[in-house]
């Protein structure tokens, strides 16, 4: 009784039909029984086939969990993999009624021709093939009817679910599926949002503007709306299908895979989450089509410095520097075994670097690194988990088009380049002048702080002082990087009067290397204060 008081009335109330539904379906399945110890979790089979039962949520569900060899046995992953993505095609007057209610006008007027046909037919929505009035050739994706209603009533089900069940099971604690229900809720917020999925296809166009042999379709903003999205239609074939006609082609294929791949990440920011064959075709010209923008990530600029510390750290085999630059990504949690997770991740860097370059796999190193962090009370952030899915697909699709590449070897020149550019001097003065704009900042805030605190300490308020844990933290953050910055100063200081000086020689060697450890320590400083406290961009 005390778990339901626990939980939100309205939720359960909205929820409490589909919840009995849901339960009906778990317990035919044995779900029940195995949780409450009467017997074994259903065969891999029969979890996938629930799934399916249970509809467009749960089949979502347990794309995200086959995303999660962290958390679940190999056979279980491996089954949930096959969770179709298909559902039967909507009827034709369905389609036009959405058509006309978000586009505003008659049907004859808006497509001089339509394909009642789908293209393809999938779980969120399904594209028509479309002529406009004034000859343009289109791809028409209409999203099924409801769905915002569906997916409302299913989370709010399946959040219910497992709140109880970690309350009732202790346990399923260890699985962090309320992490994995909230990764669930922003994949379908993202897929079903057409204007966000508007949105990345103009700028991933503009960001990928200049890689060779790419072409993204643009979007058609007057023929698009909240449940509709048209696009300039792709008049190419599926990647696979060129592959098994041109497999000559395939290495700058692959190459230009590859390149966009990285620099919608490192540069960008901005990547395609699901570069499967279904949304990659190849152009009658031979170049590259990029389709399907519903699923995209998203890194902001501390994760992905911290990510190319990541990767730098792992080439050079520093696991002290891999844990630090993993855990800056991670949300702040107390309860992580730092000792623990840095002999794990020891274990992974070992594997890599013990395997030949063209058996490396980036997708399989950073799921390897998502289980070592999950055993030792890491949160995997969501943006890190869609990231090591992009190239686990990537890399089985890769794998499938050429199998006898050496796709490795376009990944190292690749980084090789980013990272290059990354450290590039213009990049570093960039940082330096963000840098000296901080610590302007900082010295002014560091002295209202102090004296907020001794006025209270002074009027005996100090314990009713709002915020004041929040205070505090800011206060120690802005003392410890003033300390960091004076001390990285010095050295940039120090280094420069050495090279001002007529002796050469060595003050002159001393004097370069004090500058170049002074920048480099002043970034690190502000890639990691930037993470821990991000606020303040």
């Amino acid at each position: 009784m005390a778990v339901l008081i626990d939980l939100q009335k309205s939720t359960v109330l909205r929820a409490a039909p589909r919840l009995m539904q849901i339960l009906r379906v778990l317990a035919r399945h044995k779900f029940l029984g195995a949780l409450f110890g009467r017997g074994h979790w259903p065969p891999p089979k029969e979890v996938r086939e629930t799934f399916e039962e249970l509809g467009l949520v749960f089949l979502k569900f347990g794309q995200v969990l086959a995303l999660r060899r962290d958390l679940l046995p190999a056979a279980y992953i491996d089954e949930l993999e096959l969770l179709h993505n298909q559902l039967p095609a909507m009827d034709s007057h369905v389609v036009r009624a959405t058509l006309i209610v978000q586009l505003g006008a008659p049907f004859t007027e808006l497509f001089s021709a339509f394909g009642e046909t789908p293209l393809a037919a999938a779980t969120i929505a399904q594209v028509h093939e479309a002529t406009m009035p004034d000859g343009r050739h289109v791809a028409v994706k209409v999203q099924r009817p409801g769905l915002k209603a569906i997916i409302s009533t299913d989370i709010a089900a399946l959040t219910y679910l497992v709140g109880l069940g970690e309350k009732l099971f202790p346990r399923l604690r260890a699985l962090d599926l309320p992490v994995v229900v909230r990764e669930l809720a922003n994949s379908l917020h993202r897929e079903t949002d057409f204007g966000r999925e508007a949105r990345s296809i103009m700028l991933i166009r503009a960001a990928l503007a200049d890689v060779p042999d790419l072409w993204i379709p643009d979007v058609v903003a007057e023929y698009s709306g909240e449940t509709v999205l048209t696009m300039e239609y792709s008049a190419g074939e599926r990647v696979d299908s060129y592959a098994k006609l041109h497999p000559e082609a395939m290495p700058r294929v692959i190459n230009t895979l590859v390149k966009l791949m990285l620099h919608s990440i490192f540069e960008e920011g901005l990547f395609h989450a699901d570069p499967h064959p279904g949304n990659v075709f190849v152009l009658p010209d031979g170049r590259l089509s990029l389709l399907d923008f519903g699923n995209t990530g998203d890194l902001d600029e501390p994760m992905r410095e911290s990510l190319t510390l990541l990767l730098e750290a792992v080439v050079k085999g520093d696991a002290r520097a891999a844990t630090e630059a993993y855990l800056e990504m991670a949300p702040a949690n107390e309860k992580v075994n730092r000792a623990e997770l840095l002999v794990d991740i020891k274990a992974v860097i070992y594997e890599i670097r013990r395997t030949n370059l063209a058996d490396v796999s980036i997708g399989n190193a950073f799921e390897s690194l998502l289980r070592a962090g999950s055993r030792n009370g890491v949160h995997n952030p969501g943006e890190f988990v869609l990231l090591t899915r992009a190239f686990v697909i990537l890399e089985s699709m890769i794998g499938q088009l050429a199998p006898s590449y050496n796709h490795m070897e376009s990944f190292r020149e690749e980084i090789s380049r980013l990272t290059a550019q990354h450290f590039s001097l213009g990049r570093i003065k960039e940082k330096t002048t963000k840098l000296a704009r901080e610590m302007e900042r900082l010295i002014n805030d560091a002295p209202g702080d102090t004296r907020r605190i001794l006025r209270r300490i002074a009027e005996g308020n100090l314990g009713r002082l709002p915020g004041l844990e929040a205070v505090g933290r800011r206060f120690s953050r802005n003392l410890e990087r003033l300390t960091s910055a004076i001390a990285f100063a010095a050295l940039v200081i120090g280094g420069s009067m050495l090279l001002l000086t007529p002796m050469g020689g060595w003050h002159h060697i001393l004097g370069e290397t004090m500058i170049v450890g002074g920048i480099v320590g002043i970034i690190i400083s502000r890639i990691r204060a930037l993470r821990r406290d991000p606020d303040q961009h």
